[in-house]
């Protein structure tokens, strides 16, 4: 009997740990299917109905390939269908992976912009554009003082008059962001992105753990309805798989009664705590710039040329001494 009341209470346990993993995944809110990619993607032939495709983008049975691993290479997926929702979550379930071991990247995004189906530099997408972007970049470009481990996930608020800066890894554009180790992993990884009464939360799921993990929450966020949902991503001289598995768009009740809705620009009233908005040194921005694969290639060529350096002078050396003994030494 006491072992059955042992099993009884361990079985019990695990039923409401279930349940809590569960409701961590579970919304009662309402899955807005137009905005919703999930397998099977294809629909006639190679349309993918209600989403549309630009760049390299590859549609596969298992995943939406954004960009290979291969350099130089940019791919994007957007919604043909405007979000009018007030309040929603977007579940995105990615993988980025590749051959990389210590070098790779540039990374991804996940968009709800007014713009769509325009490549650009931003991780794929156009800069200067107007909406949320959020990114999960996988290198880093800067070395100064807003310096921060990556992968990196971030969020930024744009109306159409702020510059992405790439060499600085967005640090001063950005209202905030977490360090988020994403890349290369064997099991789902995913992103929830939820806005809900002027409020942006991004939480995680990249440990497997089936439940998620906060990254950030930011009050003060305005969006207005009829933007876009997309994603994108970029390769340059260094390359990843960017995957998108599926994108579920839920739409959510608002907790205020007198919500109403939003028709101006994109706005934030709080940036990322608080960092110093300055002009790198040049010296810690070139040191900086010459990381990674620009100071293996600068040590390479370096060695190349002291071996020219020492190959030249035991040419000269050798001539030189073969003139001086013809020069001193006489016929016997």
């Amino acid at each position: 009997m006491a072992a059955k009341g042992k099993l009884n209470t361990y079985i019990a346990t695990c039923f409401l740990f279930l349940c809590q993993v569960l409701a961590e995944w579970n919304t009662n809110d309402y899955l807005r299917r137009e905005h919703t990619l999930v397998k099977p993607y294809q629909g006639s032939g190679l349309n993918v109905p209600l989403w549309d495709f630009i760049g390299g983008t590859m549609v596969t049975n298992t995943f939406v390939r954004l960009t290979p691993d291969h350099q130089s290479r940019q791919g994007a997926i957007w919604n043909s269908k405007p979000c009018f929702a007030k309040h929603w979550e977007l579940h995105v379930q990615f993988k980025v992976h590749g051959s990389g071991k210590n070098l790779f990247g540039d990374g991804m995004a996940i968009w709800y912009t007014k713009e769509r189906l325009q490549l650009g530099p931003v991780f794929g997408n156009k800069d200067y554009f107007t909406g949320l972007a959020i990114f999960l970049d996988t290198y880093s470009n800067h070395n100064g003082p807003h310096n921060h481990e990556h992968p990196y996930v971030s969020a930024m608020v744009n109306n159409g008059s702020l510059h992405y800066d790439h060499d600085r890894d967005g640090t001063h554009t950005e209202i905030a962001g977490c360090e988020a180790k994403f890349r290369n992993k064997d099991h789902d990884t995913y992103v929830a992105i939820r806005y809900q009464d002027n409020t942006l939360k991004v939480s995680l799921d990249v440990d497997g753990k089936n439940g998620w993990t906060e990254c950030f929450v930011v009050k003060g966020v305005k969006l207005p309805t009829g933007y876009f949902f997309g994603a994108s991503a970029a390769t340059g001289e260094l390359a990843d798989n960017h995957d998108i598995i599926s994108m579920k768009l839920y739409e959510l009740e608002s907790a205020k009664k007198d919500s109403e809705e939003y028709k101006g620009l994109p706005s934030a009233e709080y940036f990322a705590p608080p960092r110093d908005h300055i002009e790198d040194p040049k010296g810690a921005y070139m040191s900086g710039s010459m990381s990674g694969w620009k100071l293996l290639v600068i040590i390479v060529l370096g060695i190349i040329g002291l071996g020219v350096c020492a190959v030249v002078g035991f040419i000269v050396f050798g001539k030189n001494s073969d003139y001086s003994r013809k020069l001193y030494c006489k016929p016997s």
